[in-house]
């Protein structure tokens, strides 16, 4: 019996294990589906201590497969878990979750990436941006393919605060391959700083809590996989649209081995594509021989800044596709073949 003033923790009735449920729905992780199982429960314990304090809390856990990572939630107290999946032959293990935890479990067959986040909870437990994150949290073993366009798609939501982000500053524990974990972690001057690291640091403030091995899983990825945290920030460290931000940073990064004024050209049409280059990163204080990489958060924050400045002057030069020019002289270069001139560019080759 629970001590006098204390609710009783919940426990799971004993169940089969993730290894005899695999068998007994005669599950098979599906490799053109990045599936991957994590049948140890220490790890999935681990996985759920990183989100915090989830007693009480409303959680969505992303892809549960099996229901490992599931069973850890459900023990952690949770006042309500809602559980989305893809895969229709996970849904009869999950039910059998559902029942032994009544009225707490949720179950949603269907694709995350087209799930309306904005009504996945109660309303009441909306906070304020500037308040505590609210008590809602995204946990979920990703499979490998969909994890970078799922997390871009979260940090536009979290850039315009919208999808889960309606309801605060709601915070993510999710699995990525080690090497994207590095990347969404990575700091100025590192050989993993990228696209990713901009868009992530300047939105959230991201941890890289720790590294699973690959033989954890079930069948063994050939890499490891890192857990990872987000937590929105109250002010983003570049405030301009995202769709903006996107654009310079993988102009920036566009070249990563060569200098950043390289890849900061291709913002640019090539009638007065030198000189807006050059004033693009004088005013904004950026050493046009620097490595992408190398570029501080700062840095990046001027050059979406000046860019804003010059969009505003010239409209015509947000919605310039530098990939559409290449395309269109590729055209008139195949015109232009049988006449001798030159088919292709170099920046074509590169790109």
């Amino acid at each position: 019996m629970a001590a006098p003033g204390k609710v009783a923790a919940f426990r799971l009735p004993p169940l089969p294990t993730i290894g005899e449920i695999i068998k007994l729905f005669r599950l098979k992780a599906l490799k053109q589906l990045s599936q991957n199982f994590l049948l140890d429960l220490r790890l999935t314990d681990k996985i759920v201590k990183q989100a915090g304090e989830l007693k009480n809390a409303h959680v969505c856990e992303v892809g549960p497969g099996p229901g490992g990572i599931t069973r850890s939630i459900l023990s952690a107290g949770v006042e309500q878990l809602l559980l989305i999946e893809k895969d229709a032959r996970f849904i009869p293990g999950l039910q059998m979750l559902s029942e032994a935890a009544p009225g707490k479990v949720r179950i949603v067959h269907g694709d995350i990436l087209t799930y309306k986040m904005e009504k996945a909870f109660p309303k009441n437990l909306k906070k304020n941006w500037e308040d505590e994150p609210p008590d809602i949290h995204i946990i979920g073993n990703l499979p490998f393919s969909v994890s970078t366009p799922l997390i871009i798609k979260w940090l536009e939501n979290v850039s315009k605060r919208d999808g889960p982000f309606t309801y605060g500053r709601t915070q993510m524990t999710l699995t990525f391959q080690k090497e994207v974990g590095e990347r969404l972690t990575a700091n100025p001057g590192s050989n993993q700083r990228s696209r990713l690291s901009i868009m992530a640091q300047h939105l959230c403030t991201v941890e890289n809590c720790f590294v699973i091995p690959g033989q954890a899983f079930v069948p063994k990825p050939e890499v490891d996989v890192a857990v990872v945290h987000f937590t929105p920030l109250v002010q983003p460290k570049i405030q301009q649209p995202f769709e903006l931000v996107e654009k310079v940073v993988r102009s920036v990064f566009q070249f990563r081995r060569k200098y950043c004024f390289r890849g900061i050209e291709t913002l640019f049409p090539e009638n007065g594509r030198l000189e807006r280059t050059e004033q693009l990163m004088m005013t904004a204080d950026v050493d046009p021989t620097l490595r992408p990489f190398q570029l501080s958060m700062s840095q990046f924050r001027n050059l979406c800044n000046v860019y804003r400045k010059m969009c505003d002057e010239d409209p015509r030069l947000f919605v310039f596709n530098y990939r559409e020019e290449l395309r269109q002289k590729k055209t008139t270069g195949s015109l232009l073949g049988s006449t001798g001139q030159p088919e292709q560019s170099e920046e074509e080759n590169q790109l």
